[in-house]
């Protein structure tokens, strides 16, 4: 889909993270999610160690559980229903709107019933799901609303970056994404709460600094401090990235009308 945009820059920040020997839970990481927070316009970023780990994570914390059922569109990759699974969720899959591809907004209410606990849509290749009737549709049934935004980072939907309108938001840095990191993800949130528990979640469980304090059952879904560096320098750079992949996407649209 994509090949990853990488500079002399991006080569010589990850070599200063090399040369400086601390490789995990450093400096880089808690840079980079400032960065990312200020960017989308959120109080809190958790970096992680995919999207899908983020998608795993916010499903955990919506409660997600054996019987739950979470509403969301079946036009995704993979991982937007395995984060369900994961959990012993039951993923609802409701139909798509045929303009965008994304999930029909108009159709989500009559998916839900006693046992949803939350409301899954995904920015499919980048373009904003209704994220207001979506909203709307979610504070009226009592529902959790997480962002698949893993491919659309950039995007804006009424004026406002997506990933900053559900309960928690998941961005993916995947070599074919819009920015990429290698490997990785980060998750945002304005709920301090949720902040807390995603990074403990992400690391083993573990409670805050207390070493070897392990309050509950976490995972090893850290992001290291090589790829919180690219992803620092690629963000650094993100709107020139955006702007050459929207002129790719006005030369395929100008071809393809001359052959219509």
């Amino acid at each position: 889909m994509s090949q990853p945009d990488i500079t002399e820059g991006d080569i010589d920040l990850v070599a200063q993270v090399l040369r400086s020997g601390r490789l995990s839970i450093g400096a880089y990481i808690e840079e980079f999610e400032k960065r990312v927070r200020d960017y989308v316009g959120t109080r809190y970023a958790v970096a992680v160690a995919s999207g899908t780990a983020g998608l795993h994570l916010c499903m955990r914390l919506a409660g997600v559980k054996e019987g739950s059922e979470v509403v969301t569109s079946p036009f995704s990759f993979v991982a937007s229903a395995n984060c369900i699974l994961y959990e012993h969720g039951t993923p609802v899959f409701v139909d798509i709107d045929e303009d965008s591809f994304n999930i029909d907004a108009d159709a989500i209410d009559a998916a839900v019933n006693d046992r949803t606990v939350a409301i899954l849509p995904i920015h499919v290749f980048g373009r904003p799901a209704r994220m207001d009737q979506i909203c709307r549709t979610a504070d009226r049934r009592g529902l959790a609303v997480i962002e698949d935004a893993c491919e659309a980072i950039g995007a804006e939907f009424d004026g406002r970056k997506v990933g900053a309108f559900g309960r928690a938001s998941v961005f993916a840095f995947y070599p074919n994404k819009q920015m990429t990191t290698g490997e990785g993800g980060i998750v945002t949130t304005d709920d301090p709460q949720w902040d807390r528990e995603l990074r403990a979640l992400r690391n083993h469980g573990r409670a805050g600094d207390e070493w070897l304090q392990h309050h509950q059952l976490g995972f090893n879904y850290r992001l290291n401090e090589l790829s919180a560096a690219l992803g620092l320098s690629q963000i650094s750079r993100l709107d020139d990235l955006l702007d050459r992949r929207a002129a790719v996407a006005a030369a395929y649209n100008d071809r393809l009308a001359i052959t219509r």
